[in-house]
């Protein structure tokens, strides 16, 4: 397994394995605590797994957390996703640039996400199964998303949307989050200049 950083997004890496297959199909390690240390991340540092499972067009997102942020491993155990990551950390040299990758169960490949960024994806397959490893307890009272077209990101999304939550259909755009007093916190602090 190999480390490399996300040039657009400091902080992030994305985690590339080398799947043993065969007949049978494949054999993949998925995470490695000594790869992890490699590159400043503590692997204990990780206090909750979960799944989502998604159906083609589905997207899920722009999501982040508020206070102190949340880093996570996300990776999609079956099927493809369209991956978006964003860097909300004003103090970051890639403040506000975003990276896409396409995670699939094949290539069983990781990008890890630094607090202070939001994440979302689109499901590619009929099915997609993404996994996450989270950092902090899941607060819903700090549950921040953006929208997903917001036109200053412009993410291409590959498919037209099938599905999402109400609450991703409602978010607000970047701007207006960034704006609104009631979701200032330590990780989107806006500084005017």
């Amino acid at each position: 397994m190999k480390a490399t950083e996300v040039p657009e997004i400091t902080g992030a890496y994305l985690f590339e394995p080398t799947p043993f297959s065969d007949e049978r199909g494949f054999f993949s390690r998925t995470f490695d605590v000594d790869v992890a240390r490699s590159v400043g991340i503590d692997p204990h540092a990780f206090v909750q797994d979960s799944v989502s499972r998604s159906v083609r067009g589905v997207l899920r997102g722009l999501h982040l957390r508020s206070g102190a942020g949340e880093a996570k491993l996300v990776r999609c155990s079956y099927g493809r996703i369209f991956d978006v990551v964003v860097d909300l950390r004003p103090h970051s040299p890639t403040y506000r640039n975003w990276a896409s990758f396409e995670l699939s169960g094949e290539t069983q490949k990781s990008v890890y996400i630094p607090a202070g960024c939001a994440h979302g994806f689109q499901a590619l397959t009929e099915i997609a199964d993404t996994s996450y490893r989270i950092d902090r307890e899941h607060d819903p009272s700090e549950d921040v998303t953006i929208a997903f077209d917001d036109p200053e990101l412009a993410i291409p999304w590959p498919l037209p949307v099938t599905s999402m939550s109400q609450r991703d259909r409602e978010a607000p755009s970047l701007a207006e989050v960034i704006k609104h007093e009631g979701l200032r916190h330590e990780v989107l602090k806006h500084t005017e200049r």
